[in-house]
């Protein structure tokens, strides 16, 4: 039986050797037939700590590695990460 591949966004890697992936999938509703979005979170197996907030991963299906965990990351699709966004607040000028 072939392992299931999924595309997800890592949401958290606070945990060792662990990491978060959010995985979005979009379905019909049965009724209305409008398109929604329906979204899990699995742990991935992380080796190396090497993935980080905001990656754009692709996650594999294995055996139970712990209670929670039966998910391996493969390889890094789109590397993101927390951007700083710089803020201009001049208050004094804006009054002016």
């Amino acid at each position: 039986m072939p392992k299931r591949i999924l595309i997800g966004t890592v949401t958290s890697d606070k945990t060792d050797k662990t990491v978060t992936v959010l995985v979005e999938r979009k379905v019909k509703h049965p009724l209305y037939g409008k398109i929604i979005r329906r979204s899990k979170k699995y742990h991935a197996h992380d080796e190396a700590n090497e993935y980080t907030l905001g990656d754009v991963v692709r996650i594999e299906e294995t055996k139970p590695i712990s209670k929670t965990k039966t998910w391996m990351v493969k390889d890094r699709v789109v590397s993101g990460g927390v951007q700083a966004v710089e803020a201009d607040l001049d208050v004094e000028a804006a009054r002016s």
